[in-house]
């Protein structure tokens, strides 16, 4: 992968000249709202490693957006870069899922998370800067961009998963997974038969397997297997004593615990990834933490879900496009030329798919299947198809689309009672049921007319390369007077 873990990623990064260092902020409010600005504000944005963090000793670090370019997702899954073209990235991607095969984690006896431990009296989570992360958050955030895991009682599979965690007390945290999360189901599991439920936090992972916990990894493979798959080697995991679940050795902070079947506290709000403080504050499950480890110097991963551009959609979005246009390929859509899961709906909630059409219905098959799959199901808002001359990353090609293709009358279907989460600012507060409809929208030509739909306005792609030949891409550089090139004299 050409990287050891999270420091010699973050070597990596800085070569590639994508890491911002900032020192002297606080983690009240501060951490969150600086990198907010810099997501907002700059075309593409780096890594932001935070020190020096008041109230905290010199080396107790915070890291915020990880995989917020393609230079470094493509270092993180050690896919060449052939042009930085998003959906270049996204279809190579993709290829990578296909030959893909699981590879199990390789059990170590020790490793670098386990440099300290503390146990039961001497656990105290406060001891790490977890940020408050926006103005009118309900508390601190100990997990946004980590890892949470847990055993399937039934089948014995481990999946990781990110959920959010609420500091409560010094070791007490806020357990809050979406309903249909694998991590939920566990969870509900073990609380039938009025059991706790064993959980271990793993933060400042390799941001692979973060990555792989933030996917849509099928029911019953480990997020394990599914990084080990894609670096092509085991990943290197310890045995946890108090819950028997394989933790990364190489992390820079391992919690263990227990979540509560009965306990429950007050949790949010939270600023969240469609760009609202949605959800509110309810009750929700706490896990006691009976155990820590940690590097020294540990560095403290956090993601920064807000209005987008936010520092997490990107990658979500890129990854989220490769899956649901694998899954629209194996349920026999063909002519897929392309899948965008735009970061302005936080690569969930508008899909675009951009296929050449073959039949009468292919693109409404196309439409249905990507914003019901499984990548594609959770809290979609807007599923649009559109024709292979427009780029779905594109956003005003895709708008021209929709604007002069779709008939709304017939062209729009709506999907109701669908896969949603309290996350959705439309939930209505109070709510323990969480559904939601979306749209299904041909924004594409009419296939039953479309040799006959009318001819496009813009330059053919025969006249922009005479153009380009003759006057060379200086046409794009207004500081340049540009002249057509003068043919050199025969002989």
């Amino acid at each position: 992968m050409g990287y050891d873990g999270l420091r010699g990623w973050l070597e990596e990064v800085a070569r590639l000249g994508e890491l911002k260092e900032i020192r002297g902020a606080h983690w009240d409010r501060e951490l969150g709202g600086l990198v907010d600005m810099i997501y907002r504000e700059l075309p593409v944005a780096p890594a932001v490693l935070f020190d020096e963090i008041e109230g905290y000793p010199e080396g107790y670090r915070v890291l915020f957006g990880e995989l917020g370019s393609v230079r470094r997702l493509a270092l993180t899954l050690g896919v060449p870069l052939r042009s930085e073209r998003i959906l270049d990235f996204i279809d190579d991607y993709r290829h990578r899922l296909l030959d893909m095969r699981s590879v199990p984690p390789v059990e170590v006896a020790d490793g670098p998370v386990a440099e300290h431990v503390d146990e039961g009296p001497a656990v105290d989570l406060f001891k790490f800067p977890a940020p408050f992360h926006h103005e009118l958050d309900g508390g601190r955030y100990f997990g946004t961009a980590h890892v949470v895991l847990t055993r399937d009682p039934e089948g014995g599979w481990v999946n990781g998963g990110t959920y959010r965690l609420q500091l409560h007390d010094r070791n007490v945290l806020g357990f809050y997974s979406t309903p249909g999360k694998h991590g939920a189901i566990h969870a509900q599991k073990y609380f039938s038969r009025g059991e706790p439920c064993p959980v271990a936090v793993a933060i400042g992972t390799d941001p692979l397997l973060w990555f792989a916990s933030t996917m849509e990894v099928p029911t019953g493979v480990s997020e394990y297997e599914y990084a080990g798959g894609i670096r092509g080697e085991p990943l290197p995991v310890l045995r946890g004593p108090v819950t028997g679940l394989p933790v990364p050795a190489d992390a820079e902070i391992v919690l263990e615990g227990e979540v509560d079947p009965v306990e429950r506290r007050q949790e949010g709000p939270f600023g969240e990834w469609p760009g609202y403080y949605a959800g509110h504050s309810r009750l929700e499950p706490i896990m006691r933490v009976k155990r820590v480890l940690y590097r020294s110097r540990p560095i403290f991963t956090s993601a920064n879900p807000a209005r987008p551009p936010d520092d997490q959609g990107f990658h979500r979005g890129i990854v989220r496009s490769s899956m649901i246009w694998n899954a629209l390929e194996m349920n026999g859509i063909t002519d897929v030329r392309g899948v965008w899961c735009h970061p302005s709906g936080g690569g969930r909630m508008l899909t675009i798919v951009s296929l050449k059409q073959r039949y009468a219905g292919h693109a409404k098959q196309a439409a249905l299947i990507a914003s019901q799959c499984r990548a594609g199901a959770y809290l979609n808002r807007f599923t649009l198809v559109v024709d292979e001359d427009i780029d779905p990353t594109n956003t005003n090609d895709v708008l021209w689309a929709l604007c002069s293709r779709t008939d709304p009358e017939k062209d729009i279907d709506i999907i109701r009672q669908a896969w949603a989460s309290k996350a959705d600012p439309l939930i209505p507060p109070g709510s323990t049921t969480y559904y939601n409809s979306r749209a299904a929208v041909l924004a594409c030509k009419p296939f039953e007319w479309l040799e006959r739909f009318p001819a496009v306005a813009e330059a053919s792609p025969a006249l922009r390369e005479r153009l380009l030949d003759r006057f060379g891409r200086s046409i794009y550089d207004p500081s340049v007077v540009s002249h057509p090139k003068v043919a050199s004299p025969a002989g």
